[in-house]
């Protein structure tokens, strides 16, 4: 590889990393126009592994939006990320796949019968699969997988 090479990839991964950075403050902020253009025109997410719904992004955000009012207080940190650049003759493509683990704590506002509100701990963990593609406008997502491995509640 050149050092042109090797620059191009490494600004391709720092771009792919913001992407992903983008898309854990846009759930966590319930900023559902900055979710959806995260996305490619026909992209899609699929959270059926954890009791969601798979769909076009921009329905997948409504639901969210919806979902989301349950958890006030969340917080999304993606770790562990394994970005894979496509390799087009020994220079980086237009697509990419990234797994990252991810621990998603947030807080439950659940009203009790006399009127008070407790707020029980709500963990969910797993795996996310991101499948990206370079556009015009940067890399976008064209699919969001959720792989869910496990949640906890605690009050």
């Amino acid at each position: 590889m050149t050092q042109r090479v090797d620059l191009a990839t490494v600004m391709d991964r720092l771009a792919i990393d913001d992407v992903v950075t983008g898309y854990a403050v846009a759930v966590d902020d319930g900023d559902w126009a900055a979710y959806r253009a995260l996305f490619t025109a026909g992209g899609r997410a699929d959270y059926s592994s954890a009791g969601g719904i798979e769909g076009p992004a921009g329905q997948v955000a409504q639901w969210l939006a919806q979902t989301m009012e349950l958890f006030p207080v969340r917080q999304h940190l993606i770790v562990n990320r394994s970005i894979r650049l496509e390799d087009v003759a020994g220079s980086p493509g237009d697509s990419a796949e990234v797994r990252a683990d991810f621990l998603n704590p947030m807080r439950l506002a659940a009203p009790e019968a006399d009127g008070t509100v407790t707020s029980p701990n709500f963990v969910a963990a797993g795996r996310y699969t991101f499948a990206l593609a370079r556009t015009r406008d940067g890399w976008r997502l064209t699919r969001v997988t959720v792989h869910e491995k496990w949640r906890h509640m605690a009050v």
